[in-house]
């Protein structure tokens, strides 16, 4: 009877640790955020899944900022990632109809570091990306 108890308790652990190293493998892919179209709105693209599928659809002649959109969330962010020396603003604006232009803009600081926007819905709308510094400025068509 003692075999049969010492055997049911180590199955019993063996279960119980591969269990828990399951749920704590998945905790650390939770902590990103879901979001979807209107309800990724202002959100930051790094603490989201968005991130995980997000291409670069359209990018500025100069000084080469990137319009990044994620077909999982209908969302869409400016990214400049070059590194260059000079400063300047990073703007993504999307045209919502007869309401005007909704806007996110950060700043880079020619630190070499790649900044990025907050996110604006593009489920069905359109969106574009801007890069303007002291000597000139250029934006990417629209996607």
């Amino acid at each position: 009877m003692k075999a049969y108890v010492r055997k049911a308790a180590t199955l019993g652990s063996t279960f119980a640790l591969a269990v828990s190293g399951l749920v704590l493998s998945t905790t650390p892919a939770s902590a990103a955020t879901s979001c979807y179209a209107s309800s990724c709105e202002g959100l930051d693209p790094s603490t989201t899944v968005c991130q995980n599928d997000a291409k670069t659809v359209a990018t500025t002649d100069y000084p080469g900022v990137e319009l990044r959109y994620s077909p999982t969330c209908r969302a869409a962010w400016a990214r400049y990632s070059r590194g260059a020396a000079f400063s300047m603003n990073v703007t993504v604006e999307r045209w919502n109809g007869s309401t005007g232009t909704e806007r996110y803009r950060t700043y880079y600081s020619g630190n070499g570091a790649g900044v990025w926007t907050r996110m604006v819905n593009d489920a069905g709308l359109q969106a574009r990306a801007c890069g303007r510094e002291s000597d000139g400025w250029g934006c990417s068509g629209a996607y």
